[in-house]
């Protein structure tokens, strides 16, 4: 994870098929994402858009290889 996404944990996604996401945006307080939703759904009512808190790490095989030492 770098540093501009460790600073800008709080992300609205907007779900696509197969299982997949799309962040649309980054922010570093809950309520200014909360307020960008408000706005989305009104541009776009139709068009699914979540809040999610994104703690994601860069490499997923070192978290995973430190877990089991």
């Amino acid at each position: 994870m770098t540093y501009n996404t460790q600073l800008f944990p709080w992300c609205i996604i907007r779900p696509q098929p197969n299982m997949k996401q799309t962040i649309v945006a980054r922010f570093r307080r809950r309520s200014d994402a909360e307020a960008h939703l408000q706005i989305l759904r009104q541009l776009l009512p139709t068009a699914p858009h979540t809040i999610i808190f994104d703690l994601t790490p860069d490499n997923l095989d070192e978290t995973s290889q430190g877990a089991k030492s």
